[in-house]
């Protein structure tokens, strides 16, 4: 990320207008182009217009709420986002993540924090999986690794870029079981800090829309004390 010309755009959406300026400056002397407001709906409006590569989003906006305009704009967009809550309750955490948020902040954070996240996060490849073994097939779940499509008996699956790719990391060595650490360094890498716990979020939303009943599951088992792996499907 040596040229401006190459960030992407990251948009800033929090009512707290000193927070969001300081969020903003960060980013900016790093060299992105920043756009903020305080408003849902004109963060959705703003997000068709720029089609930002992250979208920085506080879950406790006035009026439209963090959870509702991040759950309008994954209609549309498959940026990154990172969720802010004042909250500290993991419920709030929860559900910032369920309607397609790919990683979450409790208010107050460090800046530096934020980037290093947002800046790991960006450097992300699109796929994680060998692409000649392009489509991976685990009993009736079908994953097209360059077209990140997924299917279950042939009805496609609608997931995050974020859980696209923990999926598709999972894929990729179907009999390695991934430590919680290897699966953030894989999928969010080696920069990223935060709480390994993130993974097991981003699991259980993969099981639900898979239709895998995580206490009996097929297609991502849980090894006890160490981690996750792919299942046959079967």
């Amino acid at each position: 990320m040596n040229s401006v010309d190459t960030l992407p755009r990251v948009l800033v959406v929090d009512d707290e207008e000193p927070l969001a300026r300081l969020a903003a400056s960060y980013f900016e002397r790093d060299g992105f182009e920043v756009t903020t407001t305080g408003n849902g709906r004109e963060a959705i409006s703003l997000a068709r217009e720029l089609d930002p590569g992250l979208v920085i989003l506080d879950l406790g906006l006035p009026g439209m709420d963090g959870v509702e305009v991040c759950r309008t704009i994954r209609t549309f967009s498959d940026c990154y986002i990172i969720m802010l809550t004042a909250r500290v309750e993991e419920v709030d955490k929860l559900i910032g993540l369920s309607v397609g948020a790919d990683d979450y902040m409790t208010k107050p954070f460090s800046p530096r924090e934020l980037l290093a996240r947002a800046r790991a996060m960006l450097r992300r490849p699109r796929s994680n999986v060998d692409p000649v073994a392009d489509v991976k097939r685990f009993g009736p779940l079908t994953i097209d690794v360059d077209g990140r499509e997924v299917g279950v008996n042939g009805e496609p699956v609608h997931l995050t870029r974020t859980e696209f790719d923990v999926l598709a990391a999972l894929a990729a060595r179907p009999h390695m079981v991934f430590a919680r650490r290897q699966l953030i360094e894989t999928v969010w890498g080696e920069g990223w800090v935060g709480d390994d716990h993130l993974v097991d979020v981003h699991v259980g939303h993969l099981r639900r829309k898979l239709g895998d009943d995580p206490a009996y599951p097929i297609f991502i088992k849980t090894v006890r004390g160490v981690g996750y792996r792919m299942g046959t499907g079967e």
